[in-house]
């Protein structure tokens, strides 16, 4: 078990290794330039919901794989609404074996002009970085599978079994394309996805670990409501909707969760554990042995980043009260973002807010529906294949199990039942990190190392 971090030990019980000897085409200056060309004109395409312009990024990958000799029938582009899905399929040896899918997503979150340093959907190259809207989620990874792909048909390459490529088109907002490719591919062997995990720079660009996602929590938007008959500001009456709300969401600040773990998370605490600064390495240890340990526990709840994998939040992120500058409050609503533990019911979820608020006048309901997903078993097969891909640029990185508190496509896949995995090729500073924020960014020097680990991810998992 050597490429994994110990933590895995106690959850993988079979011995891995890597196959020694493998040979890997190396990656071609051609194939870099075509790997950036094809990601600077996909942030071109502003993908951003509303504006109905996936279709058209859909269509241009499809020209890049056709170029590359794809044939017309192995491209499927599905609109849906003003959005669309792709699929593209690299024909097996064997049809007849389950598919290899490979995951990522087209769409955006929307950027205001008005608010960058550079327009977000005018891609520039400038001080060794590529800037633009979604140039990290997800284009980056989308492009490199794109390009991997290419290459692949141009080498001759035939995978054992079919492998194809599915991008959704909503994955920012409704996933409704996500759950149609989830349906329409259930049958297939398991998913890869470009959308998570990913390796961790330095801030002297040396590599610190790769995380391979296995599991994500499940969200849920839940609407607190309080109601009063109101009346004229003159005469103040009690209750008051908006004092009632302010004295529930007090409650739901002031409270934690009970801490939670699973195997994949104890692994990863373990394995992180090595990464980060002393005191919060020793908290993470603490508390992968003992969840209960309520000064360790404090110490991962102040830090963000961490916060999440130690059990479910739920945090207070939009109000909305009052209809009149004079009037007395008739309703008043909060809403309550969830991000629930592998394996938690929203029904357990609710019961336990309408506990902490302590307040029957309080009502909650549901906003935004969960899709519940089990972790994804942590396969030898694929735990060896993205440890080989990981090696090809640095051999013996630590790979460390996580979950994502945030949500993926993967969801919808596992709630399907297949098997998804978070294998983004993309390595970078936490520094260069501005997915979803201001003058989102990538470092051009990311794009040879991670062609090299989706052709060497790729070609293992079919040989």
């Amino acid at each position: 078990m050597k490429h994994l971090v110990p933590a895995f030990a106690g959850v993988i019980m079979s011995s891995l290794c890597i196959v020694a000897g493998t040979a890997f085409a190396d990656v071609v200056e051609g194939e870099v330039g075509t790997a950036k060309t094809t990601l600077m004109d996909s942030v071109a395409i502003p993908t951003v919901a509303g504006r109905g312009r996936v279709p058209e990024l859909a269509a241009y990958y499809a020209g890049v794989l056709e170029d590359a000799g794809f044939a017309a029938e192995d491209i499927v582009i599905t609109p849906m609404g003003e959005t669309a899905t792709l699929a593209a399929t690299l024909r097996g040896r064997e049809p007849s074996r389950p598919a290899l899918l490979l995951s990522g997503h087209m769409d955006v979150v929307e950027a205001d002009p008005a608010d960058w340093v550079r327009d977000p959907f005018t891609p520039v190259e400038e001080d060794g970085y590529i800037f633009g809207r979604g140039v990290s989620d997800n284009k980056f990874d989308v492009a490199m599978m794109i390009t991997t792909l290419a290459q692949l048909k141009r080498d001759g390459y035939q995978p054992r079994q079919d492998v194809i490529l599915l991008l959704s088109g909503d994955e920012e907002t409704g996933m409704v394309t996500t759950r149609a490719l989830a349906e329409k591919y259930r049958g297939a062997e398991m998913v890869l996805n470009g959308d998570g995990g990913g390796g961790t720079l330095s801030d002297d660009g040396e590599a610190r670990y790769y995380l391979m996602q296995a599991a994500e929590k499940t969200y849920i938007d839940f609407q607190l409501e309080f109601t009063n008959p109101g009346g004229h500001s003159s005469r103040p009456s009690r209750p008051n909707a908006i004092t009632q709300l302010s004295k529930a969401l007090a409650r739901l600040g002031d409270y934690d969760f009970p801490p939670q773990l699973s195997d994949l998370t104890r692994a990863s605490l373990t394995g992180m554990a090595a990464q980060v600064e002393p005191e919060l390495g020793a908290a993470m240890r603490r508390v992968a042995e003992d969840p209960n340990d309520a000064g360790a526990l404090e110490i991962i709840r102040n830090s963000p980043e961490y916060i999440g994998q130690i059990g479910t939040t739920c945090v207070a992120t939009m109000v909305n009260a009052g209809h009149a500058a004079n009037a007395l409050p008739q309703r008043a609503t909060a809403n309550i973002n969830c991000r629930v533990f592998p394996g938690v019911s929203q029904e357990e979820v609710q019961a336990e807010l309408t506990r902490v608020i302590a307040d029957p006048a309080g009502k909650f309901s549901v906003t935004y529906p969960p899709s519940m997903s089990p972790a994804s078993p942590l396969r030898e097969d694929v735990t060896d294949a993205v440890a080989e891909a990981v090696y090809a640029n640095y051999p013996d990185l630590p790979i460390i199990p996580a979950m994502s508190a945030y949500g993926t496509d993967c969801t919808h896949f596992r709630a399907a039942g297949l098997a998804c995995y978070g294998t983004s090729g993309l390595f970078m500073r936490p520094a260069d990190d501005f997915t979803h924020g201001l003058n989102e960014r990538i470092p051009v020097s990311a794009i040879p190392g991670a062609l090299k680990h989706w052709d060497v991810l790729i070609r293992t998992m079919t040989r």
